[in-house]
């Protein structure tokens, strides 16, 4: 199982072996100089804050090192240094070495041909992330747009989603209407008959979905924060 403290410890290799401060190796990246700063590696209710598979991939390529040098630059456990080791806020660990999933932005998830009748990704327009393996072969990655999911979900925000994985009560969701509207939202309730979500963000409403209007709802496994 990769762990917070292994992810972290293998970003700071990364950065000393190159003789670089985590910084040096964020601006190199072309990324923002604090995306590694261990200020970023908890949130302010001290939950671990994991760092993106976007970034991770763009410090790979900034350096010349290959996805099998970062898992060799791991090493122990270091999850103490950080505080708690469980997955970012959806707490579902992942296993195995990094695969590539397909990503889109959003904003563009509701428009045709990205997805299948079952709510699988399909069809051409698909970016890549790398990210480690999950269980579920049709597992997609969305990237946040906007500010309607605040404060849960921020701008540049990318949330890896199962659409095999059952959705229970108080899962975080994705859900497309036959409309083609797609919303990220928390299960409340399932019934025969509709599906009622609440809003992350309290500046919206919650929604309450007849299941005849419901074309999917897919598990947010994880998310970069």
């Amino acid at each position: 199982m990769l762990t917070h403290g292994q992810i972290w410890h293998a970003i700071d290799q990364l950065a000393e072996h190159h003789g670089l401060s985590t910084s040096g190796l964020a601006k190199r990246a072309g990324l923002d100089p604090t995306t590694f700063n261990r200020s970023k590696r908890v949130t302010g209710d001290g939950r671990p804050r994991w760092p993106s598979t976007e970034s991770i991939a763009k410090a790979l390529q900034a350096t010349g090192a290959s996805v099998e040098d970062f898992f060799g630059l791991m090493g122990e456990d270091t999850s103490a240094r950080y505080g708690d080791s469980g997955f970012a806020e959806e707490a579902r660990p992942l296993r195995g070495a990094l695969q590539s999933i397909p990503q889109i932005g959003f904003a563009q998830a509701g428009r045709g041909g990205f997805f299948d009748d079952a709510g699988f990704p399909a069809g051409v327009g698909w970016d890549e992330v790398y990210f480690p393996e999950v269980d579920d072969a049709h597992a997609y990655a969305l990237e946040i747009s906007g500010d309607s999911m605040l404060p849960v979900y921020r701008d540049g925000d990318v949330v890896v989603v199962s659409p095999s994985a059952s959705v229970r009560r108080g899962d975080r969701v994705v859900v497309k209407t036959r409309e083609g509207v797609v919303l990220a939202k928390e299960l409340v309730r399932k019934t025969a008959r509709h599906v009622e979500l609440r809003s992350l963000n309290p500046a919206h409403e919650d929604r309450v979905i007849p299941l005849s209007q419901l074309e999917w709802m897919a598990r947010i496994l994880w998310a970069s924060q």
